[in-house]
């Protein structure tokens, strides 16, 4: 009688363990929840700023010291009204430069032809906002829009990007969505002229 009632106390305690930790677990992953989201945020962020996303999607504004982010058009890519400079024939060429851009370096020309940088802020109609998280990815691992529309051009790392874990990805796209939407229908590409 003992016995059986140390081990029905062991088990009521093991029992009330496991529900407590069970509790517990639920309470720190909602704490955890909005923690993740301004982590994966900021980390993205990072990602982002570090990873010279800027160089193209944000439209320059020329300094002293060269060309500079316009953060007040942050990552709105090529503008609506981008004008395409007149490139002089024989310039691109395969003992000539490889590729040209733009003052404000939101439009190139190349082999490809013109590409113009992509509005990458959440605006939903001329950005990511009607994106998903999974279209993102794909993008990136395909080097297709949306990942199955036509090619991301140059100068778009999307190889290197491609090489990034999806967690990484997953953050570089929280982080995107955290910016202020700018409506701005960026130009076609233009093909090569043959």
């Amino acid at each position: 009688m003992k016995k059986e009632i140390v081990l029905g106390f062991g088990i009521l305690l093991c029992v009330l363990c496991i529900v407590s930790l069970l509790v517990r677990g639920d309470a720190l992953a909602g704490q955890a929840a909005s923690g993740t989201v301004k982590d994966q945020v900021a980390r993205g962020a990072y990602l982002v700023n570090s990873g010279g996303c800027h160089d193209c999607h944000t439209p320059k504004l020329m300094t002293p010291k060269g060309p500079e982010p316009d953060m007040s058009r942050n990552m709105m890519g090529a503008a609506a009204d981008s004008k395409v400079p007149p490139i002089p024939p024989g310039l691109l060429s395969p003992t000539g430069w490889g590729a040209l851009t733009n003052n404000d370096m939101t439009i190139w020309a190349g082999p490809w032809g013109v590409s113009f940088a992509a509005n990458i802020t959440p605006d939903k109609t001329t950005g990511l906002g009607s994106w998903t998280e999974a279209a993102f990815i794909k993008s990136m691992r395909t080097g297709k829009r949306k990942g199955v529309l036509r090619d991301i051009l140059p100068p778009m790392p999307w190889q290197n990007m491609a090489k990034m874990t999806d967690e990484d990805l997953k953050a570089v796209f929280a982080y995107l969505l955290s910016l202020k939407p700018i409506q701005n229908k960026v130009p076609e590409p233009i093909p090569p002229k043959r």
